[in-house]
C-alpha cells in the first residue's frame, strides 16, 4: 500500500528560544521561548504522531516496532535519526557529544551523536562555534578548567543556506539569531561544556566537564563539505554529504518532477514554499516519510525541501 506518513511535531522550551517556530512555520508553539521542533522523532523523550491515513494517531515509535516492514526491515533497534528545526533566539551552551562507543558505556546504551546543520536564516552578524583552538588535549583541559573560553573556542561567521557536519568530539553551539534545520543521529545526549554562568529556574544548569573532556576531538580539524549539484528542468538536487549515519539533501522544484524513493525510508522537511506530493497539500513546515518500496512520487509546486536518508 502506497501511503505517505505524515508527522505532528512535538515542540520544546528552551531559555534560549524564541517565537520563530510560530511567526515564520505558523506552529502553535507552546511560549514565546520555544527553542525546538522535534518534526520527526522516534525518540523515547519525545515522538511524533502520524496525523492522518491508516496509522493516524500512532506514534512514529510505535510504527517502527510494530511495522518495520515500512522502513526496508532494518536491524536496527531504534529509529535512526531525528530531525528538529532549532530557533536561537539567544546563544545555546557550548556543547560536545560522544560517539557510539562512549555513549554506549557511559549514557545506559544510548547511541552516541553525529549530526549535520543546514542554516535556514540567521542575522547579518550571526557566529557559530565550530572547533576550539587547543593544540592537544592537555591544553583542552587546562583552557576548560581554567574558564579561558576566549581563547578555547572558535567561531565563524555564519550565512543563510550554510551546512555544517558535526562529528562526535566536536565542540559547537548555535549563537543567537538564527535559524537551523538540523539532522541527527537518533539520541538526546549532549555534554554541555560551558553555558555562559546562565541560571534556570534560579539555578545554573549542569554542565559536563569530565565526560566532555574526554570525548573532545584534538587537535581540531574542520570538516569542509563540498556539496554537490545537479540541475534538471525545474528541479535543482544538492547533495550536502553522505556519512555512516545519513545521507542529506536539499531538493528544489518550481513545477513539477517525478522521483523514484529507493532508500528503506526518506524523510522530507518542506523549508519553503507550498504544492503537494502525489496529491497530498505541503507547506513550509510539512514533515512526512515516504515509506519503503514507495517508488515513484511527484512533487508539484514551488518547494524548497530537506531530505534524509539512511
Amino acid at each position: 500500500m502506497k501511503e505517505i506518513l505524515f508527522l505532528n511535531p512535538v515542540f520544546k522550551e528552551m531559555i534560549w528560544g524564541g517565537e520563530r517556530l510560530g511567526t515564520e512555520f505558523g506552529y502553535d508553539i507552546p511560549s514565546a521561548h520555544t527553542g525546538e521542533c522535534w518534526a520527526v522523532s522516534a525518540h523515547d523523550n519525545e515522538a511524533c504522531i502520524i496525523s492522518a491515513g491508516t496509522y493516524q494517531g500512532q506514534t512514529l515509535s510505535r510504527l517502527w516496532k510494530e511495522h518495520i516492514e515500512l522502513f526496508g526491515n532494518l536491524n536496527m533497534e531504534r529509529f535512526p535519526l531525528l530531525t528538529k528545526i532549532i530557533d536561537a533566539k539567544t546563544d545555546l551552551s557550548i556543547q560536545v557529544h560522544p560517539n557510539d562507543a562512549y555513549a554506549s558505556v557511559h549514557e545506559n546504551g544510548s547511541l552516541g551523536k553525529t549530526e549535520c546543520w543546514y542554516v535556514l536564516d540567521c542575522d547579518e552578524d550571526a557566529k557559530i562555534v565550530i572547533g576550539h583552538n587547543a593544540k592537544d588535549k592537555e591544553e583542552v583541559k587546562s583552557m576548560i578548567l581554567n574558564c579561558e573560553w576566549d581563547k578555547f573556542i572558535r567561531v565563524v561567521n555564519l550565512n543563510k543556506g550554510d551546512f555544517f557536519q558535526i562529528n562526535p568530539g566536536c565542540v559547537h553551539a548555535i549563537k543567537g539569531g538564527s535559524l537551523i534545520l538540523e539532522t541527527q543521529q537518533n539520541s538526546d545526549v549532549t555534554y554541555r561544556v560551558y553555558d555562559y554562568d546562565r541560571l534556570s529556574d534560579g539555578k545554573p544548569r549542569e554542565l559536563h566537564i569530565d565526560k566532555s573532556i574526554d570525548v573532545i576531538t584534538a587537535p581540531f580539524v574542520a570538516n569542509v563539505t563540498e556539496p554537490t549539484v545537479e540541475t534538471c528542468g525545474a528541479f535543482t538536487k544538492t547533495h550536502f554529504i553522505t556519512t555512516d549515519c545519513y545521507s542529506v539533501d536539499k531538493l528544489v522544484v518550481h513545477g513539477e518532477v517525478t522521483l523514484n524513493q529507493e532508500k528503506p525510508f526518506m524523510i522530507m522537511s518542506v523549508i519553503e514554499g507550498r504544492g503537494s506530493i502525489d496529491g497530498n497539500e505541503i507547506k513550509k513546515g510539512s514533515h512526512f516519510i515516504i515509506p519503503y518500496q514507495y517508488g515513484e512520487f511527484t512533487l508539484i509546486g514551488d518547494l524548497s525541501i530537506i531530505s534524509s536518508s539512511i
